[in-house]
């Protein structure tokens, strides 16, 4: 009996019966122990909730991190990273949605872990922006507070909330001149 195998337990429970009636006797049940082998891992039921929010926030977006580190000129950087994390999401509510809901409804339960994951979100379009910087392309002096900015303006693509819109056949034309928006404000003016 492991985490993992306890964690992906509670995903198939979660998927098949929802996070308003999940418990922990049901992942329990679908694993063949008593309820106590699933409290040995995971103390209480939120946080084995809790890890199942962690594990699928890094799941999902595992790579992107990548994408920020890669040698390309930073503005190139800002579109891939921010279409690539729009294109995450979309994909999990194309492939799952039912999956997709719970997930939102567990980022509600989680704060903390949305917190972290945001952090580190933000860290990475610091790197970028300071690269930019760094390389007289963009003219922001503080990258933290530039790449909250780049969060906040870019939500309505990121933010599961905000899931139905992702489905509009004018998104990508949002998507995109949101994007151009961004870039065209971090940019050194010509």
């Amino acid at each position: 009996m492991t985490a993992e195998l306890i964690l992906g337990t509670t995903e198939d429970v979660l998927r098949r019966y929802g996070p308003a009636k999940a418990t922990v006797v049901d992942v329990a049940r679908a694993l063949g122990v008593s309820h106590g082998s699933v409290y040995r891992h995971f103390p209480t039921k939120a946080a084995l909730r809790e890890a199942v929010a962690r594990r699928w926030l890094e799941r999902w977006h595992e790579g992107l991190a990548d994408v920020a580190h890669t040698d390309a000129p930073a503005e190139q950087r800002l579109r891939d990273w921010l279409s690539t994390l729009f294109e995450i999401k979309r994909q999990k509510v194309r492939e799952d949605p039912e999956l997709f809901d719970t997930f939102a409804t567990l980022m509600r339960e989680n704060l903390a872990v949305v917190d972290d994951h945001v952090t580190g979100l933000e860290n990475d379009l610091a790197k970028i922006i300071a690269d930019g910087i760094e390389s007289g392309d963009f003219a922001p002096r503080d990258s933290k507070v530039a790449a909250r900015a780049v969060f906040d303006a870019t939500n309505r693509f990121h933010d599961p909330i905000y899931a139905a819109d992702w489905k509009a056949p004018t998104i990508d034309v949002a998507f995109s001149a949101v994007v151009s928006l961004v870039v065209s404000g971090l940019s050194v003016p010509d």
